[in-house]
């Protein structure tokens, strides 16, 4: 799709088979941007204030509705379910993006009728309207009117998103060259009850908690990334914010595992620490003694250590259902021991990059996690097909396996997985054993909604044409695969069109 207001052609990441796939893009809102999901989820859906006004269109929640885009003139009254009056124009978002030969109003000026112009600022339509957009564009039609930021600044139109603020974007510059904090009303206004702070200071977090209204109970979750926050600042702020129980340390290297033991709180559910280069097994300690109530832990630490796994208590035996180690080098079989019997009710586990762990870890977690629905292996270099094996006899309730860079996985593997029927999404990015032939084996597994081979490089274009019998497959990923060619994508198009190939 192109800008006629400069020419370039920026195109969507648009698979050969027509399914669109929104790209990751710069963003802000305001002097803000926004994240959905958790704060550890980095799929940014805002852009800038000056972006085009052609942006990619959001999925319809709902089918009895016309799905609009800001690329396209959109008419109120088809909404209202009544037909527009003869030689009535169409109320389009944005007129320069006018379909050619369509004649609209100016971005300036309301619609000139009168039926128009109510119809444009109805909140029963708006309320209906709204849905269908994205974030990104949400924060470009509230910028409309009064009337459409009315509406759009309800809380339900934002549930899920993340307010990404940097410290420069905390601050307003006076004329005499004081700084001023930001006014944060209309994040209260949306209701947002998740932030994440990046490069922040102890000071701008106290700045933070003094001017947004809704700090002191409203925020549920809060993530500082690549903050200089000290002992002290944490512990104000999980003193203060007493509303906060999930949270995210990332690349803040200036607490202490002291600062976990002063400052950690038993409402705290779900912990997120990653590439703080002062956790090591005494902050494990703290977190398994201080919070009880844990659900989720995901921890990157290089130098936690098998005995750390073995610090839970029994309540997080029973209330701890996610646990994410990755890239925790110094973790082994013996680590993997204690965490079975510590945390006996997990249901998501990730080992990604737990590279002295073995089969024999495996083995461990089969026998012992039979609940587990989400399995992460990536980057384990020891893990080979008898590891499979043990997944496949025993994790019948396994939804999600990844096995990204697990270089000796080969065919034989594949054949023990092809026996679960319960496994829904599978991640074999860079398994450069994997052949044609293994592929086969996957043919019959009719539970598939996701696949990636992605970097596969023994897999040719006649082993992946037979994927077309996976008819209820989702999402296909072949990138950088040497068989995945322009034909294979337009067969792909023809025979599996409810499913998204990504190139």
């Amino acid at each position: 799709m192109s800008n006629p207001r400069n020419g370039d052609t920026k195109p969507p990441c648009l698979p050969r088979n027509g399914l669109v796939k929104i790209p990751t893009q710069p963003n802000g809102l305001g002097s803000a941007s926004i994240t959905k999901g958790t704060p550890a989820v980095k799929n940014r859906l805002c852009q800038p204030s000056s972006v085009p006004a052609i942006l990619s269109p959001a999925l319809a929640p709902r089918s009895d509705l016309p799905v609009p885009s800001l690329a396209s003139p959109l008419s109120l009254t088809t909404l209202a379910s009544v037909s527009s009056p003869p030689g009535t124009s169409l109320v389009a978002l944005n007129s320069s993006e006018a379909a050619p030969g369509t004649e609209h109003s100016s971005p300036e000026r309301l619609p000139s009728s009168p039926s128009e112009r109510q119809l444009a600022v109805d909140e029963k339509i708006l309320n209906r309207l709204f849905w269908y957009f994205s974030a990104c564009e949400k924060c470009v039609l509230a910028q409309v009117c009064k009337a459409w930021r009315r509406v759009l600044y309800q809380p339900k139109f934002w549930v899920g998103l993340t307010p990404v603020l940097h410290t420069k974007e905390l601050y307003n510059i006076l004329p005499g060259g004081e700084k001023e904090f930001v006014s944060l009303q209309g994040f209260a206004v949306r209701g947002f009850d998740g932030f994440c702070l990046v490069g922040v200071s102890d000071l701008d977090i106290c700045e933070f908690i003094d001017n947004y209204p809704l700090s002191k109970k409203g925020v549920k979750s809060m993530s500082l990334k690549r903050s200089t926050i000290t002992d002290a600042g944490l512990e104000v702020m999980l003193e203060q914010m007493q509303g906060v129980v999930r949270l995210e340390l990332s690349g803040c290297n200036d607490f202490t595992e002291a600062g976990l033991w002063s400052s950690l709180n038993a409402r705290i559910t779900a912990l997120s620490v990653s590439d703080c280069i002062n956790v090591a097994d005494d902050a494990i300690a703290a977190i398994s003694q201080l919070l009880p109530n844990l659900t989720e832990l995901n921890l990157q630490a290089y130098h936690v250590t098998d005995t750390a796994l073995a610090y839970f208590t029994a309540k997080q035996g029973y209330t701890t259902h996610t646990l994410r180690l990755n890239s925790c080098w110094e973790i082994t079989n013996h680590g993997v021991v204690n965490m079975v019997h510590s945390l006996p009710n997990l249901s998501v586990l990730s080992l990604s990059g737990c590279s002295k762990v073995t089969d024999d870890g495996v083995e461990l977690v089969a026998e012992n996690l039979r609940k587990l629905r989400s399995l992460d292996l990536s980057w384990c270099p020891r893990i080979t097909d008898m590891a499979l094996e043990y997944i496949a006899c025993d994790l019948h309730k396994l939804e999600e396996l990844v096995l990204d860079r697990c270089v000796r996985i080969t065919d034989t593997g594949l054949s023990y997985l092809s026996t679960m029927s319960s496994l829904r999404s599978l991640y074999l990015r860079w398994c450069c054993q994997v052949q044609d032939f293994g592929l086969k084996h996957l043919l019959g597994m009719g539970s598939l909604r996701l696949l990636s081979l992605a970097g596969c490089p023994l897999l040719t274009t006649t082993g992946l044409s037979g994927l077309v019998q996976l008819q209820d497959l989702e999402e296909l990923e072949l990138t950088n695969c040497p068989g995945a060619t322009p034909e294979l994508f337009k067969y792909f198009s023809q025979h599996l069109p409810c499913c998204m190939v990504i190139e």
